[in-house]
């Protein structure tokens, strides 16, 4: 199968490994570009900090980069997050395996506002109101702005000539922004007819209603929000096929 990827460059290599290792030709298209803040927008007090929420690796990177603790807890959002957080030292990382509500679920079962803010390293814009949910149970939520995550202005040129030539067969989707993006572009370069014959391989339900503009072959929702139940519905098509 032909599968098209649409993940940040820095995102993305682990998708495109699992994605050749079960036999699929794969055609990178990062949709966002993450640029560091320069300088990063740090919050008072972020040094008192009793731990940090991970909504993204980029989020867990950005801090790693700027900051050398590593002795701080780590509550990430889904495993591929988590996982980052690991790779770059630190040693105490708690995955919420989910969404940002089942972080915030996660957090308020574990730890105790009384005992100081939690930091939130992030992008300028950020999907769902994680600080929100924790503040209305009483945490101090610290958002650090460390980076952005810059849509792309235009497809590229292979892009446009897989779709025009009907040479991709699915694309994955992992956030309601960069869905909403690719239709956008699909859109103004006249090329929303093409994903007719395209299978869109969706992260959640609001991933898979940021596509309803644009007619697809087929849309399809993993069972849960990570890379493992995306992966399991591509392998299951393939099944099918």
């Amino acid at each position: 199968m032909r599968v098209l990827v649409t993940r940040p460059r820095e995102d993305a290599p682990g998708l495109v490994a699992d994605l050749e290792a079960r036999g699929h030709a794969v055609m990178l298209e990062p949709l966002l570009t993450i640029r560091p803040r320069d300088p990063a927008v740090w919050p008072d007090g972020h040094e008192n900090a009793q731990a940090l929420l991970v909504t993204s690796a980029n989020g867990a990177r950005a801090f790693a980069r700027l900051d050398a603790r590593r002795d701080l807890p780590v509550y990430a959002v889904g495993d591929a997050s988590a996982a980052a957080a690991r790779a770059l030292g630190f040693a105490e990382v708690h995955s919420a395996a989910g969404n940002v509500d089942d972080l915030a679920a996660l957090v308020k079962r574990r730890l105790d506002p009384a005992r100081g803010p939690l930091l939130h390293p992030a992008a300028g814009k950020l999907a769902g109101d994680l600080q929100g949910t924790l503040r209305a149970a009483g945490f101090t939520v610290l958002r650090a702005v460390l980076y952005d995550a810059v849509p792309v202005t235009a497809l590229s040129k292979d892009c446009i000539r897989g779709l025009n030539g009907g040479l991709i067969d699915a694309a994955t989707f992992f956030s309601p922004r960069t869905a909403a993006g690719f239709v956008n572009l699909v859109e103004a370069a006249g090329l929303g007819d093409t994903c007719r014959r395209v299978v869109a391989v969706c992260l959640s339900p609001a991933v898979a209603e940021a596509l309803c503009d644009v007619s697809w072959r087929r849309t399809v929702v993993a069972e849960r929000p990570d890379q493992a139940a995306l992966l399991a519905q591509l392998e299951a098509m393939d099944t099918e096929a």
